[in-house]
């Protein structure tokens, strides 16, 4: 009788939004079909009811994350803006969700999943001028860019501690006689700063002028990004890893 009473309360949403949060937290080798139901309070008779078996419970749950982490709204008052906002976006999607991110990756939809965010950057190459090959080329650039930099501060993360650090490795002698550059190489990496530097260097080099109109594009990088600030672009999403 309690079964029965439980499956009256469960949907294919709620378990589907069960296991995302179980591959979110644990990984997708954590996601069984016993560990789910008693995440569920349910029997596992139910979670088949309502998904079928483990694998279509995992092409259900791919399903569920493409659509997800698909939509993207750029901001900023010009296509160089726009696209790095979009960047962001990226980033911060392949940070939150690394292991549904590698799951979509494994059953082989990456490329549908990125489609998305290839697709406002398009929209803001073209606004921008660009063409053809060249703009295909601007929007592999961002996106390679964005995937590789995420992958570096992950290793940096999971990296056992340096012996010498930084800190110890950079004296003057080192940096090339320049005191200034040593003691900044000395100071943890701000990822947050470097990224949106190299971000908006890239698509500002892409772009050209006709991608960003505005003055003040490097006093905005040297404070960290105006937008990153205010976070005007925090409603954006996006998604994983890909091409």
């Amino acid at each position: 009788m309690k079964g029965k009473e439980t499956r009256t309360r469960l949907d294919r949403e709620t378990v589907l939004a069960t296991a995302a949060d179980l591959v979110k937290q644990h990984g997708p080798a954590a996601l069984t079909m016993r560990k789910l139901a008693a995440e569920l309070g349910t029997a596992v008779t139910s979670i088949y009811w309502h998904v079928g078996n483990r694998e279509s419970l995992l092409d259900a749950l791919v399903e569920r994350t493409v659509a997800d982490l698909g939509e993207i709204r750029p901001t900023g008052r010009t296509p160089a803006r726009r696209a790095a906002s979009v960047a962001r976006a990226l980033r911060r999607q392949l940070r939150a969700h690394p292991h549904l991110v590698a799951m979509v990756h494994e059953r082989g939809l990456t490329d549908r999943m990125f489609l998305p965010a290839q697709q406002a950057l398009a929209h803001e190459m073209y606004a921008a001028g660009l063409r053809g090959a060249r703009a295909a080329d601007a929007v592999r650039a961002v996106q390679v860019h964005v995937v590789g930099h995420v992958l570096v501060e992950r290793n940096r993360e999971r990296a056992p501690v340096q012996r010498p650090g930084e800190h110890q490795l950079w004296e003057a002698r080192t940096a090339g006689q320049d005191p200034a550059l040593a003691r900044a190489l000395a100071r943890p990496l701000d990822a947050e700063r470097l990224f949106t530097l190299s971000v908006r260097a890239l698509v500002t080099g892409l772009l050209g002028a006709a991608g960003e109109v505005a003055a003040g594009l490097g006093d905005e990088v040297a404070a960290g990004g105006a937008d990153e600030a205010t976070g005007t672009d925090e409603n954006a999403t996006a998604s994983g890893p890909g091409n």
